[in-house]
């Protein structure tokens, strides 16, 4: 049985991790390496850093920083923020990433997740998808959830999937940070359209939210932020936990 992912996901900004709710209200939650470094201590599969601003401020992901995390850590690492070229991925690759996470590059420039597959391999191309609820249908918003696009959250799913993704990131907008748990509907239906993983994301607050996601939904992965970063759930408990629900993880 493919055993499931937990995973801790660093948002950063001017090289500090942040959390915000709803992608807005941002607060500090410490230093990036530290957090890295007690992640894999305490048993995280894999861990994700988004730098927030880079595609709102123009400029690439802080390459120095990815370099000196990579130094630190042993375990899978994807790395996203304003990555909009094969050439941005290469930086990122050289300076440890295992995957790059690609969202409203992808969006402007649909080739641009079958150009990053056709150089490193599918296995290195994680679209994230931002969803948001407009008129009652999930659409693909951009730019750190900014801005609403007119992509059918399901429809964009399998256009990149035939592009060459290796992996979905989808966060959904209306449950991030909110703690109430995460989109059980929408997850399960994407998961069970696509044939390539997806990891949840957006509304973690209980351990048994984690369990839900598995239990009720294809996701092979489930991230969170906020209740890893301030201690709220520690990971060796979660994963104990899970475990006596008969969902196969890591230990």
């Amino acid at each position: 049985m493919l055993k499931k992912r937990i995973i801790p996901c660093l948002d950063i900004k001017d090289g500090e991790t942040v959390k915000g709710v709803n992608f807005v209200d941002i607060r500090s939650a410490g230093d990036p390496i530290e957090l890295a470094k007690r992640y894999v201590q305490e048993g995280a599969d894999e861990l994700v850093f988004l730098d927030i601003t880079a595609t709102v401020e123009g400029r690439k992901t802080f390459a120095e920083l990815v370099e000196q995390i990579a130094h630190e850590i042993n375990i899978p690492f994807t790395v996203g923020g304003g990555i909009s070229s094969v050439e941005d991925a290469t930086v990122l690759v050289k300076a440890g990433a295992d995957k790059v996470s690609i969202n409203s590059a992808a969006v402007r420039r649909p080739e641009l997740v079958k150009e990053i597959a056709d150089e490193f391999g599918s296995q290195f191309v994680v679209v994230a998808i931002d969803a948001g609820l407009v008129e009652n249908e999930w659409k693909v918003f951009v730019k750190g959830g900014r801005e609403a696009t007119e992509l059918d959250v399901h429809a964009w799913a399998k256009q990149v999937e035939e592009l060459g993704a290796g992996e979905i990131l989808l966060t959904s907008m209306a449950n991030d940070g909110t703690k109430s748990g995460f989109a059980l509907e929408l997850t399960g239906k994407l998961a069970e359209e696509l044939k390539i993983p997806i990891i949840a994301s957006g509304g973690a607050g209980s351990m048994e939210h984690f369990a839900e996601v598995f239990e009720q939904t294809k996701a092979t992965g489930a991230l969170a932020a906020s209740v890893f970063h301030f201690g709220e759930i520690p990971i060796p408990k979660l994963k104990q936990f899970l475990e006596t629900k008969n969902i196969a993880v890591r230990i």
